[in-house]
């Protein structure tokens, strides 16, 4: 049964975007060295873009349901879905989340809006897309890790996989034991032939349910996303989370692991992780770390990077389409079971070897 059809927050979103004008006017001037090309580059377009991948996400969500093909795109997870008593459409935003995860998370907020699938079942299968997600990112890290860290990026590799996988089957055996089976398994797959065959008979059918349901979802996500977007952009320009990030790499490099692999830490927060890639491997080549400290001394740079990273690139969509406070829920349990496993798995690593 479809939710209520909700309507369009227009006065909701000029309100949002007068108060995004006056936190950009008051933030602008703190900023050094910040133009107008630069503001374009860094700040609108990346917002545009944004909004651009949430507004496909939404009509590939519509398009993928109204023309039943939702079993057709979930056919390789199926079987763990269905093991998790997740469905195919949460397996469907599973495998879109390979070539995008805020087209994922929209599709799954769609699912959720429509009542096709419940809130337990968006938060698992949102977890559970960190698996993708691992994927998606890995070729733009792994060919330039390897040759600078050789043997201890491969193993740092390795282990941040086990940890992915480590979650994941802890999300998908949750949902088995606590999700309730999905009804009309059967009827399913018959209710996407009806609507595919109905799909070509007419086609404008389909169009019609994005043009009615897409400028709604959209105006509505607008509201948070970019007042929250421009936000984050003023603290990070005003370099805030790199604040942040030195005092957290001070307190847990000095506390948990030798101070010789201080500076691979800092570094690694300080540039993003190539910087801290180098360092570990320029230290490890000296000789100054072994194999297996600059392994966990990328471990705890992952530990302790990525919520703050995650807070500063995946705040405004998370809060943004899902509203604040669930967005907020999901991302800081996502980031708490992502950070517990990558523990869990760093701290077996150091036992057992």
């Amino acid at each position: 049964m479809s939710r209520q059809k909700a309507k369009p927050k227009y006065r909701a979103l000029f309100i949002s975007l007068v108060v995004s004008a006056v936190v950009l006017s008051i933030g602008i001037p703190s900023i050094e060295a910040l133009d107008a090309q630069t503001l374009i580059a860094r700040l609108f377009w990346p917002l545009l873009r944004l909004m651009g991948f949430i507004g496909i996400g939404l009509a590939a969500g519509q398009l993928i349901e109204a023309s039943g093909w939702t079993r057709a795109m979930a056919a390789l997870a199926m079987p763990a879905f269905r093991f998790s008593n997740l469905g195919h459409r949460c397996s469907a935003a599973f495998t879109t989340a390979f070539f995008s995860g805020v087209a994922a998370n929209a599709m799954l907020l769609e699912f959720y809006k429509e009542g096709k699938i419940s809130r337990q079942q968006l938060f698992l299968s949102n977890f559970a897309n960190q698996l993708p997600g691992f994927f998606l990112h890995l070729p733009t890290t792994f060919f330039i890790v390897i040759p600078l860290t050789k043997w201890a990026g491969a193993l740092y590799f390795l282990l941040t996989f086990l940890a992915t996988l480590f979650r994941t089957f802890f999300f998908l055996l949750y949902g088995h034991v606590r999700l309730v089976p999905p009804a009309e398994k059967g009827s399913e797959m018959r209710a996407g032939d009806e609507n595919l065959a109905s799909l070509k008979k007419r086609n404008t059918s389909v169009w019609q349910a994005i043009k009615s349901r897409l400028p709604t979802r959209l105006t509505n996500i607008a509201v948070y996303v970019v007042p929250i977007y421009i936000a984050v952009f003023i603290l990070n320009s005003m370099g805030f989370f790199d604040v942040v990030r030195r005092w957290l790499a001070n307190y847990v490099a000095t506390t948990f692991i030798p101070i010789e692999s201080l500076s691979v830490v800092i570094l690694s927060f300080a540039a993003e992780f190539t910087s801290g890639f180098a360092a570990a491997g320029a230290l490890l080549d000296a000789g100054v770390l072994t194999t297996k400290q600059t392994v966990m001394a990328l471990l705890i740079g992952n530990v302790v990077a990525f919520p703050i990273r995650a807070l500063r690139h995946q705040l405004p969509h998370y809060m943004g389409i899902y509203s604040p406070k669930m967005g907020a829920q999901l991302l800081l349990m996502g980031q708490g079971f992502r950070v517990l496993s990558v523990i869990i798995v760093g701290s077996l690593y150091f036992v057992l070897t």
